[in-house]
């Protein structure tokens, strides 16, 4: 029954996510099935069983998923997005204790400051040579502590002092391990690289192509551009060395700039002074009608003396 069930999803779907499924409970497994509904199915098991049903299927392309399957690990068959998958496991993780005899996923640092424990159990503190002091009835630590390190076994000292602190300082769930996808295996890294990024790196690729082409004078797609540019620049610069036997209309128009470049300069200011001159021209109006009220005014008041 599981042997026919691992087959037709096998057969079905095109990607297979092998997870690494240490410390989830089977609550955490239920509320991720609940949420790949219409996305993926997810599947548990023994690493034997599942070796086992894969070879007898004699297809090579599933036998490279054996290799992956070490450990306590799960499978997640799917035909959607893949980031898509990740990004939903990913939010089902829950804050866990730790544990003696347990590798550290990550550094763990106690904060100064007062606790809420009594006096009597200060030994917790001076078994991993945390400082402290008595402060008002309660154990008061003096300066910030690592407890545990990255990639160390947790001590049962630890242990008991985050307890005893009420610190959950790991989180677990299930992890992407490593990605099966129509035959090819690689890493989650690879789900991180961005539309851009493969962009950037064909573009690299390309100016690669470019360069060695040009370098042993070998026309190719990427170079062909580069060779048409270099060919003009080479033309244009013999028109400029002699004009009198060979010469094209771009030249003529380099050659006047380089002939008279203050030419052009003086052309466009006389642009530019062409626009405010027009600007003047539509001012004196208004300047005729303030002279005019001028001279009515004086005349009024010359009538009325």
């Amino acid at each position: 029954m599981y042997g026919e069930k691992l087959t037709e999803l096998l057969d079905a779907h095109s990607k297979v996510l092998i997870v690494g499924a240490d410390f989830v409970g089977s609550k955490q497994i239920q509320n991720i099935r609940i949420a790949l509904r219409g996305k993926g199915t997810i599947l548990m098991g023994k690493n034997t069983m599942i070796r086992k049903v894969i070879k007898n299927t004699g297809n090579p392309d599933y036998l490279k998923i054996n290799d992956l399957i070490r450990l306590n690990v799960g499978l997640i068959f799917t035909n959607g997005d893949l980031g898509e998958i990740r990004d939903v496991i990913s939010e089902f993780r829950v804050g866990a204790p730790a544990k003696s005899g347990v590798l550290a996923p990550k550094d763990v640092w106690i904060e100064a400051g007062v606790t809420d424990m009594e006096p009597t159990q200060t030994s917790f503190f001076q078994a991993i040579n945390v400082p402290t002091k008595i402060s008002r009835g309660k154990i008061e630590i003096l300066t910030k502590t690592q407890v545990c390190v990255e990639g160390e076994k947790v001590g049962s000292s630890q242990a008991a002092l985050l307890q005893k602190l009420g610190v959950k300082p790991f989180e677990y769930g299930l992890e992407l391990q490593s990605i099966w996808d129509n035959g090819s295996v690689y890493t989650p890294e690879v789900l991180d690289i961005s539309p851009s990024d493969m962009i950037a790196k064909f573009m690299a690729g390309i100016g690669e192509v470019a360069a060695l082409s040009l370098a042993i004078n070998y026309p190719t797609l990427a170079s062909i551009p580069h060779s048409i540019s270099n060919a003009y620049k080479n033309v244009l610069a013999i028109a400029l060395h002699d004009d009198t036997t060979y010469s094209f209309e771009r030249a003529d128009k380099v050659k006047e700039i380089l002939e008279n470049p203050e030419a052009f300069m003086v052309a466009d200011t006389s642009g530019n002074d062409g626009g405010g001159a027009k600007k003047e021209e539509a001012q004196p109006e208004p300047e005729e009608e303030e002279e005019e009220e001028e001279e009515e005014e004086e005349m009024e008041f010359d009538l009325f003396d």
